[in-house]
Formats: structure tokens, sequence, C-alpha cells
């Protein structure tokens, strides 16, 4: 990066707030280090950088918390952090309305304290919430556990404010619930990873804290039997918040018996007495063996259960399946791992088809077996109905293989999309999908 350059942004935001240099660790990407990070203090100060760095044709990626700083192809070329955690504020919050307008550098579980000390809650739950941003849960689509009742995030973003690739600023959506009104930009940013533009603020639906909550844990002799719980759990008068699945692996690693099936409930104390006994009723029929209730820092940790079975995985894919067929993919994959020489571990967001297989290390890797390992996956939940994304995995095998999955028509629009909301490339080039 050109001294040139680096001046202005220190001009811009203060010399305190631009970090080359050692300083720069904490951002190194699968051993890709950026020239500068940059953190602005106000929503033209992000603009302003934007328009600097369009102008030198230097490349930009937003941060939030880094939490999922690693999935997706590292950017090309070294370039600029654009880093959000200044803008950390709750804007307005509406108590009445249930609405919440927030910046994006603020943490998910800042913004859940505050909240919760008025009654509401917002109802989403992705992993490291003391790190995962408001602005990366949006540009990630992260979610948890929780989304089998309540959503993702597209069920709860009601307005965004953006700064564009050429420094435009743009507003969508609203402030209040019922906004429909032209097209529905919010939507547009939802899992486009910063390649369409910087998320500086937005506005979200809340929801009251429920007066109960209670996580409860079922072990079953095989994964098989779990699999068919399910399925009754879904077609029964239940209405679970949460309905996960866990093989031996990720059990394990939250101190559980397995293959267990961990099943959520919110509402009136005696509702949640009455769906708690009825599972146990349910589960019983398929030779379940109730664990009890858990605690928040294991229900905290649902999400990544299948790749904190491992100390260091040596890949780990998200497949998404239709939910009748979480169970065969879990069983169909974990065997194609061992025909490979792999141990695997694996954890669903049952009700909802999201699979998560973590492949454990081998100390010393043979990229190519990985990579067949990870193609069977793929294979399998495509036959199973679904696709694949390799959420994490060495630089190595990303370039042997894609890291997401062929969209087709829908590829080629996200394409033509990205060339009209960033001509000159370069936010987070070549991260998203088909290289976007």
């Amino acid at each position: 990066m050109n001294a040139a350059l680096l001046d202005k942004l220190r001009a811009l935001v203060g010399i305190d707030h631009v970090l080359t240099g050692i300083n720069l660790s904490p951002f190194v990407v699968e051993g890709r280090t950026p020239e500068a990070a940059v953190f602005p203090g106000s929503l033209q100060d992000v603009r302003a950088v934007v328009a600097l760095a369009a102008e030198a044709s230097t490349a930009i990626t937003p941060w939030g918390g880094g939490t999922a700083a690693g999935v997706g192809m590292p950017i090309a070329w070294s370039g600029l952090v654009l880093g959000l955690s200044r803008l950390n504020r709750i804007v307005e919050h509406e108590p009445g309305d249930l609405t919440v307008t927030v910046e994006a550098g603020l943490s998910l579980s800042a913004l859940q304290t505050s909240l919760r000390s008025r009654g509401q809650w917002l109802s989403i739950d992705p992993p490291d919430a003391d790190r995962a941003t408001l602005g990366g849960v949006i540009a990630a689509n992260a979610s948890g556990p929780r989304r089998h009742l309540y959503g993702t995030a597209r069920d709860l973003l009601i307005g965004v404010t953006v700064v564009t690739a050429d420094g435009a600023i743009v507003h969508g959506g609203g402030k209040v619930v019922k906004n429909v009104a032209g097209y529905d930009l919010p939507k547009l940013f939802i899992g486009s990873y910063g390649t369409l533009g910087v998320i500086v603020d937005m506005t979200l639906k809340l929801r009251p804290v429920p007066d109960h909550e209670r996580f409860v844990a079922v072990a079953f002799g095989a994964m098989k039997d779990a699999g068919s719980c399910v399925r009754a759990v879904m077609a029964s008068d239940l209405i679970p918040v949460a309905l996960d699945l866990l093989d031996v692996d990720a059990a394990r690693a939250l101190a559980l018996a397995g293959p267990a099936l961990v099943v959520g409930f919110d509402g009136l104390p005696e509702q949640v007495d009455w769906q708690c006994g009825e599972l146990a009723r349910l589960s019983g029929g398929f030779g379940g063996r109730d664990l009890g209730a858990l605690a928040p820092e294991i229900i905290a940790r649902l999400g990544i259960a299948a790749r904190e079975a491992f100390p260091r995985p040596a890949s780990v894919m998200r497949l998404s399946v239709l939910p009748t067929h979480v169970a065969d993919t879990i069983e169909q994959s974990a065997s194609a791992a061992r025909g490979r020489g792999f141990v695997s571990a694996w954890a669903a967001h049952a009700g909802v088809g999201v699979v998560t297989g973590a492949l454990a290390s081998t100390g010393v890797e043979d990229t190519g077996r990985v990579v067949a390992a990870l193609g069977d996956w793929r294979g399998i939940a495509q036959a199973n109905g679904g696709f694949a994304t390799l959420e994490s995995a060495p630089l190595a095998v990303k370039a042997a293989m894609p890291v997401w999955d062929d969209l087709g028509g829908a590829g080629r629009l996200m394409k033509r999309i990205k060339e009209q909301l960033d001509p000159r490339n370069i936010l987070n080039p070549g991260r998203f999908v088909g290289g976007i």
C-alpha cells in the first residue's frame, strides 16, 4: 500500500486507528496478511475510507469479530481490513414496537444483555456470541440451534445502511415491521460475506423474553434410533425451539453420552413441563434415555460441537439436506470418512437439515485424501437433495476443490449483481460463490 493512502487514512480516522506491520497479526487469514487495518468511527468515515480505497484500487475486507474470517477463499490480493469495532452503539431501541437499530460492530452478546434488561431479545443464537458482531452475523447469515423455530437473519432484518464499493451510502427497508414498499433491499446483503457492500447499521425485529426455557438431551443406542425420534418429534404436537442431533464424538465434546438428541422448549413453565414429558414418552419408544436439562454454557456450544470434537480438525464442511435425510446423511458420511481412513464428528440442526461434519487431523495431512473425503460428503449431500459448503480447511484443500457448490443460474445472477454494485471488484474479491 502506498504511503500516500496510509497518510490519508491516518488523517481521516486518527493515527491510532490505522494498524500496520506486526499489529496486523489478528487479521492474518490462511497465511495472508493485509497491508493495513483501519477502524472508522462513523458512517461518514466508512464512506470516506471505501472511497479512498476504491480510488487506489485497493481491496477491502470488512471485519467484525473475525468469527467467519476463514469461510470462503481468502481475498485474491493483499489489501485493507476495514474494522467496524468502533461502531458499536445501540442507536435506537423501541420496546413498544419490538425493534432495535444497532451499529454493525456491536457484539451479539452485548446487544442481548442490554435487551434482556428490558425483557426482550434478538431471536438468533450463532456461536461465539461474545465475538460475533451484528454486521458479521448478517453478512455471514449466521445462526444457531434456535433457528428451528425462530428462523435466521432473513426473518429479523427490516432495515439496513450500507456503504457500496463506490462510497455511496444506501439505506434499505425501514424502522418498522410492516414495511412492504418497493424491493426488499436488506435481504440482498444477508449472507453476501461483505462482497456487495459494507454493512454499517441495521434495524432488527425483537421478541419478548420467554417466561421459561429448557433444553434437554436424550441418548440413544444408535444414530438410526435418534433419527427416528427426530421424525416422530416433527410429526407430533410438540413445538421445539431447537432440535439438534449429535453423533457420539460431538456429544462427547459436550460431555454427553451419544448419539444424542437435544431438544429445546420455551414458554410458560407448565407448557415446557408438558412438552418435556411428552418428549420423554416419544423418545422412550425408540430406546431413548433422558440425560436431563443442559446448562446454558453447553447450549451455547451446540453449533460448534462437531468441530470441538477434535483439537484441530483437518477440515469442516456444512451439508444442507432435507430434514428427513439428516440421520442417513450423517451415517453415510461417517462411513465414507472411515473408508478414507479418517475419524469424523457430526452435529446437525436436524429440524432444518443443516449438518456439520469435521474430519479429525491425522497429524500429517494428505491433501489428496482430505479432498477425496470431502468430495464424498458433497456427493452424499447432493444425493440427499442438498448441497455442501466447505466451512474450514487449509488453503491447499480449498485450492483443490470448490468451497461452494455450483449454483447454476442463481450463481450467474449473483455475478451480475456483483458487477453492478462493485464494478472494480474491491470488496472481498474472490471470496464468495463462483469467485465473486
